[in-house]
């Protein structure tokens, strides 16, 4: 069983590796734009013009700026929704590039995905603790009676809600700990976390995504599937930092721990 669970993480660990690298994967953001803080319309190194409109953002473009919509020249004015999809697939082109329409707490952004980013160049891997049975253990999660939203530094800067459902208790190494989690649309939980290795052996925070739990809370935490959060990819991103009590005081020497570089 535990040769089993080595070879699926083996597997988990390439496919990441896929992922991240893939030509419109994080790697590839170059750059997230608010549109507040373009009073002028003009985004840096982006044709057109850009205004957050109410619950969108209006695009205005000629067929000369070389944008293009839904796989078409753009010219004239359009009224853009937020992107949910992959980045690969926003509406809107420059060649190569693909501008995704991004929304927080109102918000309005733009951000810019290019495969010709020198990140997706100097990338290496992601460095990571082999499988290890230990880091995997039982967990129950346990709802909050009502969902909670807690304010939160971003990578950014900025302080932005993070909506948190619940509770997830574990054992790891003799300690009783525990998390406070999101609930995802799939029932699958969301922690943000640190740790004792957080800024030194790994990086400054991780994210992990435990399965949804069954009908009893029981699930499984396993920190071999500890996740380098997107803004150690590119420093475009807007993650969140830990929410209070979610920096425990043990070392996780599990999971993905830094990110390589040429160079690096």
């Amino acid at each position: 069983m535990t040769v089993d669970a080595s070879d699926a993480w083996k597997h988990w660990h390439e496919r990441r590796g896929e992922s991240v690298s893939a030509p419109y994967g994080p790697l590839a953001l170059t750059g997230t734009h608010w549109l507040e803080d373009y009073p002028e319309r003009r985004l840096p190194d982006i044709p057109g013009e850009w205004t957050a409109d109410g619950d969108g953002v209006l695009l205005t473009a000629v067929e000369a700026d070389g944008l293009s919509l839904d796989g078409s020249p753009l010219d004239g004015a359009v009224g853009l929704g937020a992107d949910t999809g992959p980045a690969g697939r926003a509406r809107v082109a420059y060649g190569e590039r693909r501008l995704v329409v991004v929304v927080r707490e109102g918000v309005w952004g733009v951000r810019d995905f290019d495969p010709a980013a020198a990140a997706r160049r100097a990338f290496r891997g992601i460095g990571a603790t082999p499988f290890d049975p230990r880091w995997s253990v039982p967990g129950r999660f346990t709802p909050y009676a009502e969902h909670r939203t807690v304010r939160v530094e971003n990578a950014d800067g900025r302080e932005r809600g993070l909506g948190l459902g619940g509770e997830l208790a574990f054992e790891l190494a003799g300690q009783e700990l525990t998390l406070q989690v999101a609930v995802e649309g799939d029932g699958s939980l969301w922690a943000v976390f640190a740790d004792a290795t957080s800024g030194d052996s790994s990086y400054r925070f991780r994210f992990l995504r435990p399965a949804a739990p069954d009908a009893d809370g029981r699930t499984t935490v396993d920190f071999n599937r500890a996740l380098l959060p997107p803004c150690a990819f590119a420093e475009h991103f807007v993650c969140p930092f830990p929410p209070p009590g979610n920096t425990l005081g043990v070392a996780i020497a599990a999971g993905e721990r830094n990110l390589r570089r040429e160079g690096g």
